[in-house]
């Protein structure tokens, strides 16, 4: 999980950083619109691993390597490792605390919406659903419906500029971005980065309006300065695009911006050069110390230079196989008695069908540590087989075992 989260964290950095340094100040807000959203999806699936990409690069065949399993029968490091459980439950327990307020303040602001629907009263024009708000309000939108004051809304005070705004953005569903959003950041609340991608995603969204606005009425000039008129007001809604959103000088500047067709097209192509990229490097099955016994293909070995590769998988995840390796490891009494410590290396085949054969000692510590050790590894249930191009094969794995005896 740790791994996961470190991945998508980096990615969503690599995505915004691309943004802000190539697109944020070009008109291509369509364009832009789709890259927030997709580098949000593509950084939380893609370290998911869900299908692999071979490299590109030629490399030579490899051995997986395990990660390295502590045994210890000393009482003090089990009084550690206990009390770093104690520490995951209480870090488990905030994360859960803190993403239920945030969850039931979420579904307070979007039941609040369709209550002011409910209670106040509803005019269609141009068959656009108006809600006659009865306090004094910025007009904004959410859903299917705009929300105005109706005291402005009777004495003519809401220009049309700005219900054209506001329209744009239910015609361009930009609610719907909003609340995925907003989702994300209720289960991702330790990460800022989705705060960036909000803030990123509702200023182009004020972008795409205005453009709509001023394609319209063609009135830049009339229409910057009606927005000025409203930027004195602070009021904002949750969830809600509403006019008086972060207007900036970075905004008025961008409705008379000249359009650069060849550099929108070098920046657009960078960009997908950089996912790419991406892709390749956070998806292709990662795996190390290479071992020359894998060299023949005869023997349907795994061979990494090949695409759509997948590597086996013990069941439950590789956690599971270390827990269920240092939970049914007994300590020889001997090894225990010499009071010895050190690590030993022990290689197994996972084949086709998805036992474990070919068990080999490579480095023992003595007094029988090796051979309990694959008397383990001989419990194991079957794994799912590794598979390449589709078809089952044979992968050799290394596992290294550090023993700690009590003294």
């Amino acid at each position: 999980m740790i791994t996961y989260l470190l991945k998508s964290g980096l990615l969503l950095a690599v995505f915004y950083a691309v943004y802000r340094l190539l697109l944020e100040n070009e008109k291509m807000f369509r364009f832009n619109r789709v890259y927030l959203i997709g580098s949000l999806i593509f950084s939380l699936v893609i370290p998911l691993q869900l299908f692999s990409i071979a490299s590109f690069f030629p490399s030579k065949i490899k051995t997986i390597q395990l990660d390295e399993i502590m045994i210890v029968s000393n009482q003090s490091i089990l009084k550690e490792v206990s009390y770093n459980e104690i520490v995951y439950f209480f870090l488990g327990a905030i994360y859960v605390l803190i993403a239920t307020i945030l969850l039931i303040r979420f579904a307070i602001n979007v039941s609040s919406f369709f209550l002011k629907m409910k209670k106040n009263s509803v005019q269609f024009i141009d068959n656009q659903k108006l809600v006659l708000m009865k306090e004094s309000i910025l007009p904004h939108s959410f859903w299917n419906a705009i929300f105005i004051s109706k005291e402005d809304f009777a004495n003519g005070k809401i220009p049309s500029e700005l219900i054209a705004h506001e329209k744009a953005h239910l015609q361009q569903k930009h609610t719907l971005d909003i609340l995925f959003v907003e989702v994300l950041q209720i289960v991702f609340w330790f990460n800022p980065m989705f705060v960036l991608f909000e803030k990123a995603i509702k200023l182009n969204h004020e972008f795409l309006a205005d453009e709509a606005v001023n394609k319209q009425f063609d009135e830049v000039k009339s229409y910057q300065n009606l927005l000025l008129q409203f930027a004195s007001n602070k009021q904002t809604v949750s969830l809600a695009s509403t006019i008086n959103y972060q207007i900036t000088k970075k905004r008025l500047l961008m409705m008379t911006k000249e359009k650069s067709p060849f550099l929108m097209i070098l920046k657009a192509s960078c960009v997908v050069a950089v996912s790419v990229v991406l892709l390749i490097a956070f998806n292709s099955e990662a795996v190390a110390q290479s071992s020359d016994n894998l060299t023949t293909k005869k023997d349907n070995y795994i061979n990494y230079i090949e695409a759509s590769v997948k590597k086996p998988q013990f069941p439950g995840g590789i956690e599971k196989f270390y827990m269920f390796v240092g939970q049914n490891f007994k300590m020889p009494e001997e090894f225990s008695k010499q009071k010895i410590e050190g690590k030993l290396f022990i290689e197994f085949m996972v084949e086709k069908d998805g036992s474990l054969s070919e068990f080999k000692i490579v480095k023992d510590l003595g007094y029988g540590a090796g051979e309990e050790a694959i008397r383990i590894l001989k419990l194991s249930p079957k794994w799912i087989p590794a598979t390449e191009n589709g078809q089952a094969v044979r992968v050799l794995y290394s596992l290294p075992i550090t023993l700690q005896s009590e003294k």
